[in-house]
């Protein structure tokens, strides 16, 4: 079975999950520059076997997205256009960087370790994609 990565797409970092061969558990996998992520998905992709892609969906309260929306909506063109062959799943982010640092908190992580910013969008990635293995 192939793997599903996870995406908690960034201005500046990208946070990266993916799930085992067998899509039950979800870890984190990195954290890379926003402006690195195509070619460090190119290489990834000679490496492992992926099905799908989760890219989460910005949401405010009042139901509409934030800026960096509309740079998602565009890197997910781009990558449909090269790897037409991976799905990808859309899901709401809200709370996402701030449910990440709570699963940190709760998972002993010292207060020096939860200030990288680059652990933090990864954990927020690999929370989204739980989320997406329990919903489907």
């Amino acid at each position: 079975m192939a793997r599903i990565l996870a995406l908690d797409y960034g201005g500046k970092r990208t946070g990266i999950g993916t799930t085992d061969p067998l899509q039950i558990i979800a870890t984190p996998l990195i954290t890379v520059q926003t402006e690195d992520l195509m070619d460090y998905l190119t290489d990834y992709f000679t490496q492992e076997e992926v099905s799908d892609m989760v890219v989460g969906q910005p949401t405010r309260h009042d139901g509409s997205f934030s800026a960096i929306e509309q740079y998602i909506v565009e890197f997910i063109e781009i990558f449909q256009k090269k790897f037409p062959s991976i799905v990808v799943h859309r899901i709401n982010e809200m709370y996402s960087s701030k449910d990440a640092m709570q699963a940190l908190v709760a998972s002993g992580v010292k207060k020096k370790k939860r200030r990288d910013k680059k652990l933090l969008d990864s954990t927020a990635a690999t929370l989204l994609l739980q989320e997406f293995l329990y919903h489907r």
